[in-house]
Formats: C-alpha cells, sequence, structure tokens
C-alpha cells in the first residue's frame, strides 16, 4: 500500500499548543506509519505496532 493511499490523521499526542508542530499517523493491521505534517511528501517512518505501543508508552512516563 502506498502512503498516499493511507488514511492520515493528526496523532492525539501532538502537542496542540504549537498547531504548527505535528505528527500525523496511519496505521493498518501490520503497520504504523508516522510522518511531519508540515512535511507530507516528505519521509515516512514505518513501524511495527509493538513497538508503537512502546514508544507511546515511553513518552508518556517522561
Amino acid at each position: 500500500m502506498s502512503t498516499r493511499e493511507l488514511q492520515w490523521f493528526k496523532s492525539s499526542y501532538s502537542d496542540s499548543s504549537e498547531p504548527g508542530d505535528c505528527v500525523e499517523v496511519a496505521t493498518t493491521p501490520a503497520t504504523i506509519h508516522v510522518r511531519d505534517s508540515k512535511n507530507t511528501q516528505g519521509p515516512c517512518l514505518t513501524i511495527e505496532p509493538a513497538t508503537w505501543t512502546g514508544f507511546v508508552a515511553h513518552i508518556i512516563e517522561m
């Protein structure tokens, strides 16, 4: 699946105090895709759901 075909949404973990500094996320059953909302044509990070869950848990603990 191309990243253009994914349904992107702003991450609920993005800081709303800086609306221009957002992360967008798109999910499939096997992958989580992450990109910079200011550069939607730029690079995209693709990770497994378990890795994303661990990352989010770590950020919340900070």
